[in-house]
């Protein structure tokens, strides 16, 4: 499939030109409110629609076997009409006039750098003002209970948040985009936004979405990773991190964590900035007792959160100058 993609001469380096306007335009504008009030994003529409069809197919008496089932066929349904999707836009593009465009708005429309560093410091800006505040910021990023954190707590949630979905909304999309294009970006941003609407361990949704927590798992097992050596290296570019540190704690921690993937990322950013990550935390009534990722502080403050954003700069862009790189020399190589 790799090699049809870009079986084409020059593919490689249009791939390569899309993605670095989308880029930029991510890292401009990130989702700006306005035009999201008069067109819905693809990630609402996406999740607009598991919402009714989970309702309509996940009903309570049914048996595991049955949930698991029409689990694993709505999964494979929105992952396959969000595909179709990117490839009639792929369509759209080339037969209309100036139709790159297009392509640029929808790749732009599916990263989220700029959207998640606005969230993160947003924490950091309100965490200024009061806890409150800061409580209310952070709530709009995590799932854990708010009201149970004090100052650190929300700034070490603020940093979780960041180190975490750096792979999920910024390597992954990066990585489906270079691997499977528009489609693939398409598709892999169908099994996150379903793992995060039913991937859940909650008698609800064990069954039924057990098998988009499990395809989630498997698409972001590469990605991750390599987040994790995104922010070690770019550790070395930050006056305030220290690269042999993260690549120690990365390496010693990331396991240990209840996620197989979350961990590299969350390891590398607290091994880097001399931090205590993850450890127990509140979701609701529940406490999760994870694994402290780390030596250093877990009393964190909004400057931390500012050193975190720092690193995650450098990070980002390392990973767009490594997928741009990427996909032009696969389109000179395609040339000879």
């Amino acid at each position: 499939m790799l090699t049809d993609l870009y079986s084409e001469p020059s593919t490689g380096l249009f791939l390569a030109q899309i993605l670095l306007f989308a880029l930029a335009l991510d890292s401009a504008l990130g989702d700006p409110r306005w035009l999201y009030s008069v067109v819905p994003h693809p990630v609402v529409v996406i999740g607009q629609l598991i919402d009714r069809l989970e309702k309509r197919l996940n009903r309570p008496h049914l048996s595991r076997a049955s949930k698991l089932t029409k689990g694993m066929l709505l999964t494979l349904g929105i992952i396959g009409l969000s595909a179709f999707c990117g490839a009639v836009i792929l369509v759209l593009a080339d037969w209309l006039p100036g139709g790159s465009v297009l392509e640029v708005l929808a790749v732009s429309s599916l990263l989220a750098f700029r959207g998640l560093y606005d969230e993160v410091k947003r924490v950091a800006t309100f965490l200024g003002r009061s806890l409150a505040d800061g409580r209310w910021a952070v709530s709009k990023i995590v799932g854990r209970d708010p009201e149970s954190l004090d100052e650190a707590g929300v700034a070490r949630a603020a940093v979780e948040s960041l180190a975490e979905n750096f792979s999920d909304g910024v390597v992954a999309p990066l990585f489906w985009y270079c691997l499977l294009g528009l489609p693939g970006l398409c598709a892999y941003k169908a099994i996150n936004t379903l793992d995060s609407m039913i991937g859940h361990k909650n008698p609800r949704y064990e069954a039924f979405g057990k098998f988009a927590a499990r395809l989630d798992d498997l698409a972001n097992l590469v990605p991750a990773r390599l987040a994790g050596l995104f922010f070690v290296v770019a550790a070395a570019l930050h006056p305030a991190a220290d690269h042999r540190r993260a690549w120690q704690i990365m390496l010693r921690d990331a396991r240990k964590h209840n996620s197989p993937n979350a961990g590299w990322q969350e390891a590398a950013v607290a091994g880097a900035l001399d931090f205590a990550l993850a450890g127990p935390r509140r979701y609701g009534s529940t406490v999760v007792e994870d694994h402290w990722m780390g030596n250093g502080r877990s009393r964190l403050n909004g400057k931390d959160i500012g050193n975190a954003l720092s690193l995650y700069i450098l990070a980002g862009l390392l990973a767009a100058v490594t997928a741009v790189t990427i996909l032009t020399l696969l389109g000179i190589c395609s040339r000879t």
